[in-house]
């Protein structure tokens, strides 16, 4: 599934202490288990090693925005944006890849405040969206992903090619 981003959303989720980053590479250490946790979520084979170089390269090469989100000192949560661009916007957009919150810290706003992170970099880099897709059987993003303003287009097929 598909969302785009109106402009304008705002919540309010100040009873939480959470601080969301942007990560360096001196944040690797802290990522790569999240990632890697990620990616099992997907089913996926845990590869710490794999998804730590994967995360390294995307931040030496600054292919990408990564936030992680802080609780105290622990690691609980990221997010990570790719910059695309749309030729009929002649604008970049930011492909929201890939967000996750650890299973014990889930259900706390945590997400939301990624996603509001993520939303502050599209108003910040002038850019005209950010987009996501997420499986239908996703339920509790499915959930989330409107109560904070995306909206999901039912007007575009998906498709992809594997080689």
């Amino acid at each position: 599934m598909f969302y785009k981003l109106p402009t304008s959303s705002l919540i309010n989720l100040n009873w939480i202490m959470i601080t969301i980053k942007n990560a360096t590479l001196d944040d690797l250490e802290l990522i790569a288990p999240l990632f890697d946790a990620y990616r099992v979520f997907y089913r996926k084979e845990s590869d710490l090693e794999a998804a730590r170089s994967f995360i390294k390269e995307r931040i030496s090469n600054g292919e990408s925005i990564i936030y992680l989100a802080l609780f105290s000192e622990e690691a609980v949560g990221f997010t990570q944006l790719y910059p695309i661009f749309s030729s009929t916007r002649l604008k970049r957009v930011w492909l929201l890849n890939d967000l996750y919150v650890d299973k014990n810290h889930r259900g706390k706003g945590i997400s939301k405040l990624l996603l509001e992170k993520s939303k502050q970099l599209t108003i910040d880099t002038n850019a005209a969206a950010v987009i996501l897709e997420t499986e239908k059987s996703n339920i509790i993003g499915n959930q989330l992903y409107p109560s904070v303003g995306f909206t999901i287009e039912d007007d575009v097929n998906h498709y992809y090619w594997e080689p």
